[in-house]
């Protein structure tokens, strides 16, 4: 069977280092960090107070009041970068055969903001479920593709994938092999998380995931760093439209990148921890290579997962040697959650964007925050620290990995006819 290539055509990005994807492209490669000391909460008795919030995002003014209320904050900020991205693509859906066009969302939590002020509420009276009825379709994780297909009127395939901090990966895998098998033309994809919260922060905190480097937030995100101590939470969303290659050409499209291979495995080893020799990281790597019908010398740059936790870094260094080789000394790596901090389930779409980026501007995005080389590194290894390269970048690889054992790992290329 010949299968349909299929290219990326609009992007949308809500940061914490940006609000469109120019100014999210520009404070990566100018290493910009997105931390800082909590502002939507009162922090005053959590381990972490500190996180990589959006910033200067005003749902009231981009939905109305009224209907901001009915959408929880991941829902907000999936409608927004799937706004810039469809834009982005220049699309008209009154002259596009909707009945081919998809949503495929990922998030790992969904509404957790809604469902802990509902939850806090009830708590807090007397015993009687007075629930707001926007409370559950407020919440599922699912919802925020509903949304997206309900605005632009997408009749195509519609459903959320939640595999932790894989699922934006997984919902372009998704995607992607949709278009490829010919079940439909064009897919807007990606992810949002919105878990910057009380009870995001605290469920973190209690199983020490989080870094506690409250006295230098802006530095605390160190992927690869000696004295790395954990991850810094994130939130916001990134959309990527794929589209079949004859469809975009046929309404002139401008073209990004081509998406070229996914891949996905399971660690099967722990709830939380990945596999200590990186045997389902290097599983899903070499599963997306062989998708792709391309070799480990064939890719230039590979944004890693990289989350600056002390078990995580390793673990997927260790996988990336397996897989490349000697080549590893030939690739830059980098790690852009030194910037944005984690955003859990949109971390895979955010991410894919930095890929994309990198190949149309040939500039890897740097691995900020390094102060202190760790001994269990290879030195050769290029980390891209602390400054972005220049360099031809053809092909890229983009990893991402959920508690669960989940992993889906995403190709791109260089668009040629």
């Amino acid at each position: 069977m010949e299968f349909r290539r299929v290219v990326v055509t609009g992007l949308g990005a809500l940061t914490p280092i940006g609000n469109t994807v120019p100014e999210y492209w520009n404070s990566l490669i100018n290493g910009v960090s997105g931390a800082a000391l909590i502002k939507s909460f009162d922090t005053e008795k959590f381990k972490t107070k500190f996180a990589c919030e959006v910033k200067n995002f005003d749902a009231d003014a981009f939905l109305g009041r009224k209907d901001a209320r009915k959408l929880d904050p991941f829902v907000q900020y999936a409608l927004f970068s799937t706004e810039e991205a469809v834009k982005d693509a220049g699309l008209n859906f009154d002259l596009l055969d909707t009945s081919r066009i998809g949503v495929i969302w990922g998030s790992g939590i969904g509404g957790l903001k809604t469902f802990l002020d509902e939850v806090v509420n009830f708590a807090k009276g007397d015993g009687t479920p007075r629930f707001n009825p926007f409370f559950i379709p407020k919440m599922i994780a699912d919802i925020a593709p509903g949304h997206i297909s309900i605005k632009y009127g997408l009749r195509g395939p519609n459903f959320s994938t939640v595999s932790a901090c894989a699922s934006s990966n997984n919902s372009l895998i998704d995607s992607f092999n949709y278009i490829r098998l010919g079940k439909a033309n064009m897919f807007i994809s990606g992810g949002s998380e919105a878990i910057i919260n009380e009870a995001g922060i605290g469920g973190f905190n209690a199983m020490h995931a989080l870094s506690t480097r409250n006295d230098d937030p802006a530095t605390a995100s160190r992927p690869f760093d000696l004295d790395r101590d954990g991850f810094v939470a994130g939130e916001g969303a990134g959309t990527i439209i794929l589209e079949e290659l004859e469809h975009a050409k046929a309404r002139g499209a401008k073209i990004y990148a081509e998406m070229i291979g996914g891949g996905m495995s399971a660690d099967a080893y722990h709830m939380t921890a990945p596999h200590p020799d990186g045997l389902g990281a290097a599983l899903v790597m070499k599963a997306a290579l062989e998708d792709a019908g391309i070799s480990a010398s064939d890719i230039d740059y590979v944004n890693v997962h990289g989350t600056s936790t002390p078990i995580g870094d390793p673990q997927e260094i260790k996988a990336i040697q397996d897989v490349f080789g000697d080549d590893i000394y030939r690739i830059n790596i980098s790690s852009t959650k030194s910037m944005t901090g984690h955003l859990l389930g949109a971390a895979g779409a955010v991410e894919a964007i930095a890929a994309i980026l990198a190949l149309k501007n040939d500039i890897v995005p740097p691995t900020i925050n390094h102060f202190t080389d760790d001994p269990a590194f290879d030195p050769k290894i290029n980390f891209t620290f602390n400054k972005a390269q220049k360099r031809v970048v053809n092909i890229a690889q983009s990893n991402g990995f959920g508690f669960g054992g989940h992993n889906a790992s995403v190709i791109f290329k260089k668009y040629e006819e």
